[in-house]
């Protein structure tokens, strides 16, 4: 596959190269899973690209956006993570919930939560799973009574994202109390401070709260909170399930950046090392390479008018895959310093491969567990018989 840019993907590129160069911080920004500080700076961060309309770019401008293609997004991420800039807080809304609002959303939804969206005035958190419910979403137990114009929430839900600090979630619900698995399911947004609301941080490996369980009684929102159809849950929960496993919530520079690190540590250190390890960079290298590729594809098909379908799961396995292999030969490369924390004073910057590490032990359980995906692409993919 050949990538050949047009003259205003170019320009596209070197505009945004120039904003990155004048407008990312300078220091890193506190980890937003760590305190409300650095949830609170990071939403500035997003303040400040959503004044630069770089808060979602594939958006229609009415929205924050500048109504381009996924390919040129594909362009915008490059020079992000190139520029070092931080982190996005607000990812499970405009990477998941916003691509999908756009397709199932009324106007009025749209106009509603977009914006806010967009500006970092509203960031989401994702609550999906449940302690029956993890890999198997058609478990879920959690309901949602209609009252008049409203709907009653009850249930627990856990392993929410950004849920500690967050303002909104989005939740799927059993709106029909007769059904069962995959039917009678709504997708509902409520506020995370509405009576009602309980939310419990769960500490990660590394002492930060990027997870949360969230406790719902009897908590009242408005029916114009529910996306799409009432039963229709589901298949909108499986477009976003798209969209984060095969497309937008792991964009192919993150890991081009990541491997390109890596290389430049591998070299620092190759006098040392033995030979293995280089076959190990160099096929790190070569599969951040190929996802991007891959991506590429996917984006280049959807501009066309197709959608994503099962092969969003190949896509989840192999980038999960291809983070922990990518972050295990780093810590080989620093033997007994890949220990340090990134406080510590001697770190000097190792402390991000084990922080990228202890994240990347993850990438194999959320957005679907790899196993969950594997039964996927056997049945839907190779039509193999279910055991």
């Amino acid at each position: 596959m050949k990538l050949d840019y047009t003259d205003e993907q170019n320009a596209f590129r070197m505009d945004v190269r120039d904003w990155m160069q004048a407008n990312v911080p300078a220091a890193p920004l506190v980890s937003f899973d760590h305190s409300r500080e650095g949830f609170e700076a990071h939403r500035d961060w997003e303040r400040t690209l959503n004044e630069g309309r770089w808060g979602m770019v594939t958006w229609p401008e009415a929205y924050g956006g500048r109504g381009l293609d996924l390919v040129t997004w594909l362009i915008f991420e490059e020079e992000y993570y190139r520029a070092e800039a931080p982190l996005r807080v607000n990812q499970n809304g405009i990477f998941l919930l916003g691509p999908t609002l756009m397709e199932y959303g009324s106007d009025e939804q749209k106009a509603r939560f977009l914006p806010a969206m967009a500006s970092g005035e509203e960031i989401w958190a994702q609550a999906w799973s449940e302690p029956q419910a993890g890999s198997d979403l058609a478990a879920v137990r959690a309901t949602a009574r209609r009252d008049g114009d409203d709907y009653v929430l009850s249930g627990h839900k856990i392993w929410s994202s950004r849920a500690v600090f967050a303002d909104m979630a989005f939740g799927l619900f059993r709106t029909d109390p007769d059904s069962e698995r995959h039917k009678g399911l709504s997708l509902i947004f409520f506020p995370l401070d509405a009576p009602g609301v309980k939310v419990q941080p769960i500490a990660q490996i590394d002492g930060e709260t990027g997870f949360a369980e969230i406790f719902l009684e009897d908590v009242r929102v408005p029916a114009f909170n529910r996306l799409g159809d009432e039963g229709q849950g589901w298949s909108i929960c499986m477009a976003t399930a798209g969209f984060e496993r095969g497309l937008m919530l792991r964009s192919p520079a993150r890991f081009q950046v990541a491997a390109k690190k890596l290389v430049e540590l591998y070299q620092a250190n190759e006098a040392r090392l033995p030979a293995a390890t280089r076959d190990a960079v160099l096929q790190a290298w070569m599969e951040a390479e190929a996802y991007a590729l891959s991506i590429y594809r996917t984006a280049s098909r959807l501009v066309a008018g197709g959608q994503i379908g099962s092969e969003a799961s190949i896509n989840k396995i192999f980038w999960s895959e291809m983070d922990i292999a990518m972050h295990r030969t780093a810590l080989a490369i620093l033997g007994a310093r890949a220990e340090l924390t990134r406080d510590a004073p001697e770190a000097a910057g190792v402390g991000r491969w084990l922080d990228g590490f202890f994240f990347s032990l993850a990438g194999p359980i959320y957005a679907g567990s790899n196993e969950i995906q594997r039964n996927i692409i056997a049945e839907r993919m190779l039509g193999l018989p279910r055991r």
